[in-house]
């Protein structure tokens, strides 16, 4: 090691679920970090547990850089496909990636038992999920950004203001906050990956109105805030490609008895708003990619062109619920479960953008790239 950092020791509580998140600062771009995490029953005494791991750094904005990154969602505690969790988690990590992006849904409060009624019980599923051998050795060995939904905030199709027994949706809010690795500031996040590459990270829980509310102006899924963020930081890219990865769908097809997301009806307004916004300033170059549906699709936008690459669910016992392939916007349709990788390469005088549904072990079931030069 030719620089090592150390931080100061930390009292841990139940309070805070025995968590506690560390700043790294002054780290180099485009390297490889190895860490050790090391607990004890008091400050002073001997460590009696040390997790090791490792994680990258991005490069910096000029860097051009082949980079590659996954993505998961929708993953249900009785629907993991191995007991010692999802085969996703070593197929993903067999393909080193630069990153990865758990894209919501990452616990179900309200469909998996026992339903988190409570603030504890919230914490359970937690517990449950990322103590799983594999997560745990993914999550330690893979740098990642998380997203949150409405199962892993309160229950199906929540918005602000909802409850389930004594658990609140502001308390869902914080809990996550906790859990997931990022900080106590916004929830919607932009991050820069060398000179081809920006992700857009979005909340679709925060900010939105009441899905019952009658479609028009006002209502909205983002809120005024964010959506500026949004179109001000996409607006100010110069990256070779845009990607935004989003906990919901903004191209669909959704199924039509949903209300939930820019894909269906009741959110006609924003959503064309958002797309339409998208077709004038960046159509050659910005995808999306989604969570929250259980299954994996390319959909194209009949009207803006908009490419919407849908991650597919954790598991296929967790896959189901399609309307059905629409050839009108469909070029992949299928009702099974896995992850998806995408890959940037320089050849030539080009850049390359690859996007790849796996299945649950790994094996490539559809692939879309395109090129631009540079």
């Amino acid at each position: 090691m030719n620089k090592t950092q150390t931080t100061d020791w930390v009292s841990v509580s139940e309070s805070t679920d025995f968590i506690h998140q560390f700043p790294l600062n002054d780290l180099k771009p485009d390297s490889t970090y190895y860490y050790a995490s090391e607990s004890t029953v008091q400050k002073g005494k001997q460590p009696i547990t040390t997790a090791k791991g490792k994680f990258r750094t991005a490069p910096l904005p000029n860097t051009p850089s082949d980079l590659r990154f996954c993505l998961m969602t929708c993953q249900g505690y009785p629907d993991r496909d191995h007991k010692d969790g999802h085969n996703i988690y070593p197929a993903m990590q067999a393909l080193n990636p630069h990153f990865a992006c758990l894209t919501g849904d990452l616990v179900y409060y309200d469909n998996d038992m026992p339903r988190a009624y409570t603030p504890r019980l919230a914490r359970y599923h937690w517990e449950r999920m990322f103590s799983l051998p594999r997560l745990v050795e993914f999550n330690r060995n893979v740098g990642t950004y998380w997203l949150k939904d409405d199962h892993d905030t309160l229950d199906n199709d929540s918005s602000p203001g909802s409850s389930m027994g004594e658990f609140t949706f502001a308390e869902g809010q914080r809990i996550f906050h906790q859990q997931a690795p990022m900080t106590t500031g916004l929830s919607y996040r932009t991050f820069r990956w060398g000179k081809d590459l920006q992700i857009w990270l979005t909340d679709g829980r925060d900010f939105r109105s009441d899905n019952d509310m009658p479609d028009g102006p006002d209502k909205t899924i983002w809120g005024s805030a964010q959506k500026e963020w949004f179109r001000k930081t996409v607006s100010e890219s110069s990256a070779t490609w845009k990607v935004l990865i989003s906990p919901t769908p903004l191209v669909g097809p959704d199924r039509g008895k949903k209300n939930d997301n820019h894909a269906n009806t009741g959110f006609t307004h924003e959503g064309d708003e958002i797309r339409n916004w998208l077709k004038a300033n960046v159509p050659d170059n910005f995808f999306v990619i989604c969570g929250d549906r259980h299954w994996q699709y390319h959909s194209v936008h009949p009207k803006t062109g908009l490419h919407e690459f849908s991650i597919g669910p954790a598991s296929d016992e967790h896959a189901s619920g399609s309307p059905g392939e629409d050839k009108a916007y469909h070029r992949f349709h299928l009702v099974k479960g896995g992850f998806l990788s995408v890959d940037i390469k320089r050849v030539g005088g080009k850049s390359q953008i690859a996007f790849h549904h796996h299945d649950v072990f790994g094996k490539i079931v559809y692939e879309w790239q395109t090129e631009r030069v540079v």
